[in-house]
């Protein structure tokens, strides 16, 4: 079993998508982190040896800011945008989406479920 950064790697997985279980690795830092360490990328992750997982361990030890480190750094972004007030901070208080998205129809997702407001009656005719 692959442990990189406290999080178990899939066995069944080539190198490349293994790696991007971690929080702060995507496609093209896997990419990296294997071609640095002279890792073929189809290789998969069970079939890597210790030499090759602590070569791995290294690179992204010194190289990236990943999984608990990150996710605090990005907490605190967000906290600065909120206790400075700006346009950003509001967007994120108010749980709309921040980066200039329409919210008339879509982002369900940051709005939640909807909320069904009634129609005004109309008075009846005489």
């Amino acid at each position: 079993m692959a442990r990189i950064a406290g999080v178990d790697l899939p066995k069944n997985k080539r190198g490349e998508v293994g790696l991007t279980y971690i929080y702060g690795i995507g496609p093209s830092s896997a990419r990296y982190i294997l071609d640095k360490n002279n890792i073929n990328r189809d290789k998969k992750v069970n079939d890597w040896n210790d030499e090759d997982l602590n070569a791995i361990r290294s690179t992204i030890n010194d190289e990236f800011k990943v999984e608990g480190a990150l996710r605090s750094e990005v907490q605190m972004s967000i906290k600065r945008l909120l206790d400075i007030a700006c346009y950003r901070g509001m967007r994120h208080r108010k749980g709309l989406p921040v980066r200039g998205q329409r919210t008339k129809t879509n982002s369900r997702t940051r709005k939640g479920k909807r909320k069904t407001v009634a129609g005004k009656k109309k008075a009846p005719k005489k």
